[in-house]
């Protein structure tokens, strides 16, 4: 129990502005949630495994970037135990083949942020296009770039 008022508005600012206090229902969400996370996280792993297969096979993609991939820069930072993941980009060559591309996904919702659904994004024209075009041309971001995330399930 708090006895100094002052103890108490410093746990209620750092609250506010750094969200430290969840809602019940939140914290109900998380408990259930937690329980199936290690099953969810499999199936994670082999979906980004397998959409990086499917992609270098079928679409006509420039690049792939998965740390799933011996390639990869970071490769050996993925511990093997976790896997890694299904965050998985890959570049098409144009911002027209992206475009062509994302005219005919089904699954995923375009969307310019990290979701609870599936989602695909072109960042060179949505999330990094403030982005000067030498910064982008440095850290990888083309206007071919598609990144789909979120949630991907095994379909």
């Amino acid at each position: 129990m708090l006895t100094r008022p002052e103890d108490a508005e410093k746990i209620y600012f750092i609250q506010r502005s750094a969200g430290t206090g969840l809602a019940p229902m939140d914290c109900f969400l998380i408990s259930r949630g937690i329980k199936t996370l290690a099953v969810r996280m499999l199936q994670h792993n082999a979906n980004g495994i397998s959409v990086d297969g499917i992609s270098m096979r079928i679409l006509k993609i420039r690049k792939v970037y998965y740390p799933g991939l011996a390639s990869h820069p970071q490769h050996e930072v993925s511990p093997p135990a976790e896997g890694p993941g299904a965050m998985l980009s890959f570049d098409v060559g144009s911002l027209e083949a992206a475009r062509r591309f994302l005219n005919h996904v089904k699954l995923c919702s375009l969307a310019e942020s990290l979701g609870a659904r599936t989602l695909i994004s072109l960042p060179g024209d949505e999330t990094h296009a403030s982005m000067p075009k030498e910064v982008q041309d440095r850290v990888g971001i083309t206007e071919g770039l598609v990144r789909p995330f979120g949630r991907h399930r095994g379909r």
